[in-house]
């Protein structure tokens, strides 16, 4: 099924719009520490897809990103990798080779592969797994996930993560509709507010570095109001200031801001890659909230997105489903108002390269769970 395994520079990785799988993203996690990657593949897309007679090979490639875990242990991160998806019912046996593969190339002291799939979920694409409203019921139990992915597999070594690491549940805008057709297909609540924001006279600016104290500010206000882990500065300067002009795969990223008369009420990075324009961060201030800045910031950047040649806008992590009891159930009915497509992926799994080392990683895990920026 694979061939043509190998390592290669980072800068070398194919474009995409996966930010977490370009030179850029590479650039990022090493500027600020990691140990980062880059493999190249090729692949018979009649195996993966099951269709006969139709033999063709395919380049691509994948990021990993080395996370230190102790001092003598690691693991191998893919975020939101691989980029090429195989049909559902050869993706476990698919993802088994490649991790194979992989084990020589990594670390000794590597302990597992960890797969962010951005794949989309086997259970989002059945009727009984949704609601008599439409909405999603989620995945089955642990055991039922595994004996599915693992099904076509030789050793049946794919353990479901305990966690999420990157959003498993997002929306996505079809920037190739008209400006128009795209403000129609929102909530009503959503379309007046844009509407509202800009009759109140607030204005989105696109900021460099000189913007960064505001956009800490805003961030800060918004961690501490949803009791959020808190990143430091140093993260949020990488992301801005990182280039890889000079590769495959590179980003364009803004901060813009969001004010009224001087006042900052909040903030987002936007960012593009290939053909898409994603909602990476964003922050608001508690403070003249029934000016409605978040809209007015949001619907800029899905228009600088489409003046960008995107066809598409990431809005980047959403709860599975309307419960309000979910942590991020305000980001689903903030981001749904702006219409789109619910996608549902598969998340985290793990391959486990050394069995007692990974038990005792996943137990530790178990009792610190929480988001973070990867």
């Amino acid at each position: 099924m694979l061939t043509n395994i190998r390592p290669k520079m980072t800068d070398e990785l194919y474009a995409t719009p996966i930010l977490q799988q370009t030179a850029f993203w590479s650039e990022v996690k090493s500027s600020l520490g990691a140990g980062t990657m880059a493999v190249n593949f090729a692949a018979d897309t009649s195996a993966l897809q099951g269709v006969a007679g139709e033999w063709k090979m395919i380049q691509s490639d994948l990021l990993i990103i080395l996370r230190q875990i102790d001092r003598d242990h690691c693991i191998a991160y893919v975020p939101y990798g691989p980029e090429l998806e195989p049909a559902d019912e050869f993706q476990g046996m698919f993802l088994e080779e490649l991790s194979e593969s992989l084990r020589s190339y990594l670390p000794n002291s590597c302990i597992m592969i960890r797969y962010d799939l951005c794949w989309e979920s086997y259970w989002a694409k059945e009727k009984d797994h949704f609601d008599e409203n439409g909405f999603w019921r989620g995945e089955p139990e642990q055991s039922s996930q595994e004996f599915r992915f693992n099904y076509n597999t030789q050793q049946w070594n794919f353990q479901k993560a305990a966690t999420n690491i990157l959003p498993s549940h997002t929306i996505y805008l079809d920037l190739k509709l008209d400006r128009e057709i795209l403000l129609k297909k929102m909530k009503p609540k959503t379309r007046y507010n844009i509407g509202l924001a800009r009759r109140k006279g607030v204005t989105v600016h696109t900021m460099e570095m000189e913007g960064m104290d505001i956009w800490y500010a805003l961030y800060r206000e918004t961690a501490e109001r949803n009791h959020l882990l808190l990143n430091n500065k140093r993260y949020f300067e990488a992301v801005l200031t990182t280039r890889a002009d000079d590769t495959r795969s590179p980003a364009d990223v803004r901060l813009l801001v969001a004010e009224k008369e001087g006042k900052a009420l909040a903030a987002m990075f936007l960012v593009i890659t290939q053909n898409r324009g994603s909602y990476l961060y964003g922050a608001s201030s508690t403070e003249q909230r029934n000016l409605m800045a978040p809209y007015a910031l949001q619907w800029e950047a899905i228009c600088q997105s489409q003046e960008a040649g995107c066809t598409e806008y990431d809005m980047f992590g959403i709860s599975p489903n309307p419960d309000p009891h979910h942590p991020m159930y305000g980001l689903y009915k903030f981001k749904s108002g702006f219409g789109g497509e619910i996608h549902h992926s598969l998340g985290c799994w793990d391959y486990p390269l050394n069995d007692e080392m990974y038990a005792l990683f996943r137990a530790s895990e178990m009792h610190s769970q929480g988001y973070h920026l990867v």
